[in-house]
């Protein structure tokens, strides 16, 4: 669970009106929740991960930030975390979470509980997504594209209106692989747009670079 493009895609996308709280959900080891402290200068930051050698690193990642003063690390499942702080509200809840419905398992044990689930776990996270969510506050998610199907659907049975579409595709002619969505419970007019990854084989794209420039020292 080291740097990934679809963390970072997320992490540098996310926005929020000034966001006081911010929760990441499976931090993994702390990427997205170490740029949104860069990017949301005054938020304190809640960061849960069950893989405890994630967390581990997650806490040296956060003990080493210039902001480590807003970062907090939870070593535990977000069933646990919500159950310990049932009355936590959140103005931005993010998430890079487990995505492969009933496939087949991974052959390494910590990447099958990252990376593997069932329609269960989503039920579940979108029904705590809308409990601990504040009034005008916003919730991230990237997913591939036949999940966020099944992710749209529960967000309008827990009461959350999608906001933002973001297509990801790795080239501009290519399928697209993930989508960012955004919901709250605001009623607004969905925005659809697409980000390309790519301009050729191994060059990331404009948009791309100066999407992370903020976040990459080699950009």
């Amino acid at each position: 669970m080291k740097i990934n493009t679809d963390g970072v895609l997320l992490g540098a996308i996310a926005a929020g009106d000034n966001p006081g709280r911010i929760l990441d959900i499976g931090t993994g080891t702390g990427v997205i929740a170490l740029m949104l402290a860069q990017k949301f200068t005054k938020a304190q930051i809640d960061a849960v991960e069950v893989d405890i050698s994630a967390a581990k690193t997650a806490t040296e990642n956060f003990k080493n930030a210039a902001f480590c003063d807003r970062l907090n690390i939870f070593p535990v499942s977000i069933e646990i975390f919500f159950d310990n702080h049932p009355g936590n509200k959140y103005d931005l809840i993010i998430s890079n979470p487990p995505f492969y419905i009933n496939s087949l398992e991974s052959p390494k044990a910590k990447k099958t509980l990252a990376k593997h689930t069932d329609a269960d776990f989503f039920e579940e996270l979108m029904k705590d997504i809308t409990k601990h969510l504040s009034l005008k506050g916003v919730s991230w998610l990237i997913l591939p594209v036949q999940t966020v199907i099944l992710i749209k659907e529960l967000a309008s049975q827990n009461g959350l209106r999608l906001q933002k579409t973001i297509v990801i595709r790795s080239f501009e002619n290519s399928e697209p692989h993930r989508e960012i969505v955004c919901f709250g419970f605001e009623e607004v007019l969905p925005q659809t747009t697409s980000f390309t990854i790519y301009k050729t084989a191994g060059i990331y794209s404009d948009e791309y670079k100066t999407l992370l420039q903020p976040y990459f020292l080699n950009f």
